[in-house]
């Protein structure tokens, strides 16, 4: 049986869920949140000590003003509301990208870091304005700074997931099939599995069926 430690979720189809039940994108947003929260308690269930959500990539920036400043809004809004909640059940917040966002928001996800850093029972990696592109250069970048000889040791100590394991399940939901610039160094072995229903409509359930899945599979790892 595999071992099980990072799950990591591209969260897509919330937009696409909202107009698809005569509402708004932002309908869907709020919706995808709800999932969030569920598949949070499923993943403590499940004993991970680690589950990484793609909220908004590098990419994002491009989608209309009024959407991005709603996501933001609701992000602000779910740290507001629910950080104290967060702490008393033990979960360990890490933000992953780059803060540049207003003050108010970069406040409080840094409050949030803060308040969450001794706890335990799992961590949740918040991959916001996140991009693995951005990220390898970056990290390129330290290395030639540093002077440090290249190699994967070293790259990996650069990284923003340093210290924390690769993810040994990538899922995608909206019926997407593609990683869309989401942990490209660290999902080199990682086994993906695309899920056709919207992130809203996603389940404990499907966690699971999943886990449950990955568990069966032969990992070789190169080998036979």
């Amino acid at each position: 049986m595999n071992p099980l430690t990072h799950v990591a979720i591209i969260m897509d189809g919330n937009g696409r869920w909202g107009l698809k039940h005569g509402k708004s994108r932002n309908t869907g947003h709020k919706e995808g949140l709800k999932t969030v929260e569920k598949i949070i308690k499923s993943s403590i269930k499940n004993r991970l000590k680690f589950l990484t959500l793609y909220v908004f990539s590098t990419e994002n920036w491009r989608r209309p003003k009024k959407e991005v400043n709603f996501l933001f809004s609701l992000l602000e809004n779910f740290l507001i509301n629910k950080i104290d909640d967060i702490n008393n059940q033990n979960i360990k917040l890490k933000i992953i990208g780059v803060k540049n966002f207003s003050l108010k928001l970069n406040k409080l996800l840094n409050f949030a870091e803060k308040k969450t850093q001794k706890n335990s029972k799992i961590q949740i990696n918040l991959a916001l304005n996140y991009g693995s592109r951005l990220e390898l250069i970056n990290a390129f970048k330290k290395l030639k700074k540093n002077k440090d000889k290249i190699n994967e040791k070293n790259l990996t100590k650069y990284l923003q997931t340093y210290k924390i394991p690769d993810p040994e399940i990538l899922i995608r939901t909206g019926n997407t099939k593609r990683l869309s610039n989401f942990l490209l160094w660290q999902t080199a072995y990682t086994e993906i599995f695309f899920e056709k229903k919207l992130w809203p409509d996603f389940k404990a359930k499907d966690l699971n069926k999943i886990i449950k899945d990955y568990k069966k599979i032969k990992r070789n790892f190169g080998k036979i």
